[in-house]
């Protein structure tokens, strides 16, 4: 009979864990250490290492708050990373076995959320939603991710009249490793005058990070001359490109600065990938939809792709004791 069992991260452990994620069913950067822990002094780290007959076979990066354990609230995306081979019977013993552990060493519940379909490699292995099912887990949150599967582009009237005017308004488009501009200057008075929050990466971690993965963090802005009128951060992966910042100056819409940077990610940047993710349009913890937005993103052909946010109680591993029949 196999033997499973839990170690909690350490940090003479980073090798072994990167080099499991690189070989995962999973295909974000995020979950690597250099990008874990460049807010450290922000979350008690709670990761845990599952091993079978002593071979590292998942992950779960996390972090610790009083008696919850939280998918690392750090990241936009959570849960169990598995060995990319690794069948379902297995999925149920590790999240058994994980929160058995858990139980044991005093944390009541697990926040757990999805990672999006689009970011594994293995997508027809991902039974979270249903093992949550089975835990009588609470379904905290749901957030709607607008993804375009690149082969299914298409641009609405409002998209392709976005576009001429960026046209006709000779903008250009330039990569960058200069975030300072669109963070000072579009990105932060946006979020600052909208919503009355601060970008979730300072300046002084965005340009962190891009120094220590340069060609997975990208910048993209746009200038009417030699002003910047808009942008977007990109962070990419084998089969995605993922906008984790995109914001533009009160004349976006005159200007099409928007639509004439999208049309070049997609139709020249980004043409080869799998996925282009525009993120959410969420608002109010999942609660709300920002229709202009989410009506702006499918202008471009996206459509809606779920992230489930659980909250297990740990002492109900028991429920999987008799999982199989």
């Amino acid at each position: 009979m196999s033997a499973y069992k839990v170690a909690l991260y350490n940090s003479s452990d980073k090798s072994s864990w990167d080099s499991f994620i690189s070989k995962s069913n999973q295909q974000t950067f995020l979950f690597l250490r250099d990008f874990m822990d460049y807010h450290s002094d922000r979350f008690q780290d709670f990761s845990l290492m599952i091993y079978k007959d002593d071979e590292l076979i998942a992950l779960l990066p996390a972090n610790k708050v009083v008696d919850s354990a939280y998918s690392h609230q750090g990241l936009t995306y959570g849960g169990l990373v598995y060995k990319l081979s690794l069948k379902s019977q297995d999925a149920v013993s590790i999240l058994k076995t994980v929160l058995e552990y858990l139980a044991g060493n005093g944390i009541k519940t697990l926040l757990i959320k999805e990672l999006p379909f689009v970011f594994l490699d293995n997508q027809t292995n991902n039974p979270l939603a249903y093992l949550c099912f089975k835990l009588k887990a609470q379904l905290q949150r749901m957030d709607m991710h607008s993804t375009l599967e690149l082969k299914f582009k298409s641009y609405n009237r409002s998209r392709k009249n976005g576009y001429k005017r960026g046209l006709k308004n000779n903008l250009t488009v330039i990569e960058t490793d200069d975030f300072e501009s669109f963070w000072n200057e579009i990105l932060i008075p946006n979020l600052d005058d909208r919503h009355d929050v601060k970008p979730v990466h300072s300046l002084e971690e965005i340009q962190l990070l891009k120094s220590r993965f340069p060609n997975k963090i990208r910048q993209f802005n746009v200038y009417l001359k030699d002003k910047i009128v808009a942008g977007t951060t990109i962070f990419e992966t084998k089969h995605v490109a993922h906008s984790q910042y995109i914001s533009g100056n009160a004349d976006k819409n005159t200007l099409g600065s928007l639509d004439f940077l999208h049309h070049y990610l997609l139709e020249e940047v980004f043409a080869d990938k799998r996925y282009f993710n525009f993120g959410i349009s969420n608002e109010n913890d999942g609660q709300n939809i920002n229709e202009g937005l989410q009506y702006w993103k499918e202008g471009f052909g996206a459509r809606s792709v779920t992230q489930g946010f659980y909250k297990i109680d740990t002492v109900n591993y028991k429920l999987l004791e008799d999982f199989y029949i």
